[in-house]
């Protein structure tokens, strides 16, 4: 899907090709967003404005080398791009990288940055949820990481768009009531009383 922005047009890689370029790294990467929602389902589900890869804070200097000719923006809060210099580390707070192939290129990727402490995940939103980085994400059939589907839930949980709550319904028969359960646990944390809640009570045996 294209879309054209203020910063200019996307044009997302889909996911083989990202698996294609990321494939040759020993650091741990994820397809995120709702690329990570079909990943999980096996199907298409809608249309996307962008995808979402998801990297170790401390692994961030893999993305300029796995996309090495490519332009890396970084979005400065509160809303701004600027260019990534090579082997800048970007500190906490800036977790979103845009790239493309070359300045009259649509951007392609977006990279996202997270939180690790002694072998976990840490979400940058709420550092009380967290999990083992092994335990973070899964492979899809066809062999792309991709974030497990409780913890892209967790992010879409924040602010849940009409596009999110289509990603849920496609998502819940999926879910083991372990999967549930770290959901509704996460969810009691960083934001008490959250609606999902309910939906997710695991289903009586």
């Amino acid at each position: 899907m294209r879309t054209e922005g203020p910063w200019g047009r996307w044009e997302p890689a889909d996911p083989a090709a990202v698996t294609a370029l990321f494939a040759v790294l020993a650091e741990p990467w994820w397809i995120a967003g709702g690329y990570a929602i079909e990943c999980a389902v096996g199907r298409r589900l809608r249309d996307h404005g962008d995808i979402d890869v998801a990297v170790l804070r401390r692994d961030q200097l893999v993305v300029q080398r796995v996309l090495a000719g490519w332009e890396w923006w970084a979005a400065d809060p509160p809303g701004s791009l600027r260019p990534w210099r090579p082997g800048e580390l970007l500190p906490f707070g800036v977790h979103d990288v845009w790239c493309r192939p070359g300045a009259d290129r649509p951007w392609q990727i977006q990279v996202m940055l997270e939180e690790d402490r002694d072998g976990y995940w840490e979400c940058r939103r709420d550092r009380r949820v967290r999990r083992p980085i092994a335990a973070l994400g899964n492979v899809s059939p066809a062999g792309i990481p991709h974030l497990a589907l409780e913890v892209q839930l967790f992010y879409k949980a924040a602010s849940p768009r009409p596009k999110d709550e289509l990603d849920l319904v496609a998502a819940l028969p999926l879910l083991t009531a372990a999967q549930r359960r770290w959901l509704i646990d996460a969810l009691a944390l960083a934001h008490p009383g959250h609606p999902w809640c309910d939906r997710l009570s695991p289903p009586r045996q």
